[in-house]
């Protein structure tokens, strides 16, 4: 036991079995005293216990047993519709953790429960755009950076909840603030869905029989249902706004070369470009954190 938390001896709620959710609860099955699912949909707990990815299932998740831990796997604004419900039915301590996408906000409203919520904030980055249960993946988190964002009053149990929870799942921790952590997923996450989201709205339908794989790859994201991220775009406007400036600056000065007919310019921007997509991609590393 680390901390006063054994996670094979806890009982872990997971409240949302869409993709992450689901995903979760099948790479914790096994790994946990017992494992308890909690959907509003019908059809999504009955075919968690069909096949058998926890060991309990409800869509009335008022009716929560006592837990040790209890994760919230549901978009942004789901999370912070249920965090000021959470005090009327759950009284005794509980570890608290969120997968959202933003995580200042959440933190924020999780800062605002009683102190029986041991809260930490949490983001997996990985994902799909096929949605569900049905397509959840016991190896979806298996060497997915996950980031760990504590507040003030996170304990060290909760901090050793989410190691051993992000361990189980073969993902690779990374700790960083809230503020940093939205800063940086709205370069590399929210940017590059809303690129996608215009290059797909603004192409004419007439062309469609001469796609090809580079235009399904650079938008494939637009392929994301909009209410995934609509809530993760309200709760990070400012950062987000922030990187649409920069990428505006950017597509600036190549649209201001090709007008000018600078091709000399235009072969600089390009090269940096390629080069900067190389280091980017090249320097990917998942830090494991001093957690």
């Amino acid at each position: 036991m680390e901390d006063g938390f054994s996670l094979e001896d806890s009982v872990i709620g997971i409240l949302g079995l869409g993709l992450m959710g689901g995903s979760l609860a099948m790479g914790l099955k096994g790994k946990c005293a017992r494992l308890i699912g909690f959907d509003a949909h019908l059809p999504t707990v009955s075919l968690a216990l069909a096949v058998g990815i926890v060991d309990h299932a409800s869509s009335d998740s008022s009716s929560m047993p006592q837990l040790d831990v209890l994760i919230l796997a549901t978009p942004v604004n789901v999370i912070l519709d249920i965090l000021p419900t959470l005090p009327s039915f759950i009284k005794q301590p509980c570890v608290l953790m969120d997968l959202g996408s933003t995580k200042k906000t959440i933190l924020e409203s999780m800062n605002q429960l009683p102190e029986n919520f041991d809260v930490i904030g949490a983001h997996p980055i990985c994902g799909k755009e096929q949605l569900g249960l049905q397509n959840a993946d016991a190896d979806l988190y298996r060497n997915a950076p996950f980031v760990v964002t504590p507040s003030a009053r996170t304990s060290p149990k909760a901090i050793s909840a989410a190691r051993q929870i992000i361990s189980a799942v073969g993902a690779n921790l990374i700790e960083m603030s809230a503020e940093a952590h939205d800063l940086a997923l709205a370069f590399t996450s929210h940017l590059p869905f809303l690129l996608a989201s215009s290059l797909a709205r603004s192409t004419p339908h007439e062309y469609a029989s001469l796609i090809g794989p580079g235009f399904r790859s650079t938008s494939r994201l637009a392929g994301t249902p909009a209410h995934m991220m609509m809530g993760i775009l309200r709760s990070n406007r400012e950062n987000t706004l922030k990187a649409i400036q920069s990428f505006r600056a950017s597509l600036d000065e190549t649209e201001a070369a090709l007008c000018n007919e600078d091709y000399t310019m235009l072969d600089e921007l390009l090269h940096h470009s390629r080069s900067n997509h190389q280091s980017l991609i090249s320097n990917v590393q998942s830090p494991v954190s001093s957690l």
